[in-house]
């Protein structure tokens, strides 16, 4: 770490501590040069990850987009806020755990079908008929069966 004051390139640490949100930590550091005292914020560095749709373009992961699917699945159903929370929780490290820069909405829409599947069997089935698009009767009943044959 440089010293702002002198440019001198060797700094020690006096005191290093959590910010109040926990979200960085708050250095002190004294210049082994000119002894001058500065503080510095050390945080994480979020890698953007891209989701590849469907049609080939390219946006920023988003986490609250998967909320929102999951809410629409999930309502009048006896699922909490809690799970939905822990749900989302779950795909988002997932796809940062991956340490993959991109991830297409295909993986992701299986990622979220699983956890759903576990939390609430109707939520699941109305997030794959979305996400699945599916085109008639016939390919609803398919998805219901495998649901049954897995019993």
């Amino acid at each position: 770490m440089k010293c702002p004051f002198c440019n001198f390139s060797d700094t020690k640490v006096i005191d290093s501590r959590p910010t109040e949100d926990r979200t960085s930590i708050r250095r002190r550091r004294e210049c082994l040069k000119c002894m001058k005292r500065f503080t510095t914020y050390e945080t994480v560095e979020n890698i953007p990850v891209l989701v590849i749709k469907k049609d080939g373009s390219r946006e920023a992961f988003n986490s609250r987009k998967i909320l929102n699917g999951v809410l629409r699945a999930c309502e009048k159903r006896p699922v909490s806020m809690n799970e939905v929370e822990q749900l989302v929780d779950d795909i988002e490290k997932a796809v940062y755990n991956s340490l993959e820069q991109e991830i297409t909405s295909k993986k992701i829409g299986e990622m979220v079908m699983n956890k759903l599947r576990e939390v609430d069997e109707v939520a699941y089935v109305r997030f794959a008929s979305v996400y699945r698009q599916f085109k008639d009767i016939n390919t609803f009943m398919d998805e219901l069966n495998k649901i049954i044959k897995e019993k």
